[in-house]
């Protein structure tokens, strides 16, 4: 996975950075209208009126569109955790249809797999341990797999294979579907762009004031501006951070449960 240098700094750190940022380019922009009433006092530089609330205007739209997207990915995230677990918590389920041997058999390997898919979340953003997670997985996920098609070679044994099989690929196929949603955050392009067009609205808002600056005004501007964008960051990092899918993890967690005997 290759990870830019905004994904690797800390969303609060961003946050603090673009706060202060906010508050620079609204007293750069208030400053500049003040040089121009300097140089030019017989015509002094009039508000930006329609086109002020334009850009304004684009950036709340751009803040929007972001965050729905940030949410929708992070909603999505939480359903095929919900969904796996219910994918492995079926294919346990099955193995009572098998006698007490095979039974045996199948839960010591759903106990390794389990651990594997637990480690796999506990990995946070660690890559490396991501990846020896899903190797592991995988690795006893086929041994599931094997045991389960051997068994359907026998005529009598073909009822029950047939239930534990497609519970076992779906089981399968939900990792692949589960990862693909951890790769696929929110472009850094995206984030950049809502950057940018924030500093631009507080260029521009600053150069709209006339007179002695409203503190108010600039730092409630600065501070609603800012929290969007944190909450959008922390949503786009659901491994990290305060918003996080701990809760649904532990349905899987929980599916241990299943395997005493």
């Amino acid at each position: 996975m290759h990870r830019t240098f905004l994904y690797d700094v800390p969303a609060h750190w961003l946050a603090v950075a673009i706060f202060c940022l906010i508050l620079l380019f609204n007293l750069l922009g208030f400053r500049y209208r003040q040089r121009q009433f300097r140089k030019h006092p017989a015509h002094p530089p009039q508000g930006l009126g329609p086109i002020e609330s334009s850009l304004l205007g684009l950036m709340a739209l751009m803040l929007s569109f972001t965050f729905g997207l940030a949410s929708s990915k992070f909603e999505n995230r939480r359903n095929i955790i919900t969904e796996e677990a219910n994918c492995i918590g079926t294919a346990i389920l099955r193995c009572d249809l098998y006698e007490d041997s095979l039974r045996k058999l199948f839960h010591q390997d759903f106990k390794q797999y389990l651990a594997a898919r637990i480690a796999y979340y506990d990995a946070g953003d660690n890559e490396q341990k991501i990846q020896a997670a899903l190797k592991e997985g995988n690795d006893y996920s086929q041994k599931i797999w094997k045991r389960a098609a051997e068994d359907s070679y026998v005529l009598e044994h073909r009822l029950r294979a047939s239930q534990l099989i497609p519970a076992v690929n779906a089981m399968i196929d939900i990792v692949t579907t589960r990862d693909t949603s951890r790769l696929a955050s929110v472009p850094p392009i995206i984030l950049l762009v809502l950057a940018v067009l924030m500093l631009i609205a507080s260029f521009l808002v600053g150069y709209g004031q006339k007179g002695k600056r409203n503190l108010v005004l600039i730092v409630g501007f600065a501070l609603m501006t800012t929290i969007a964008l944190y909450v959008i960051i922390e949503l786009d990092r659901p491994r990290r951070g305060i918003l996080n899918l701990n809760l649904e993890q532990h349905k899987i967690v929980e599916l241990k449960d299943l395997l005493r005997y």
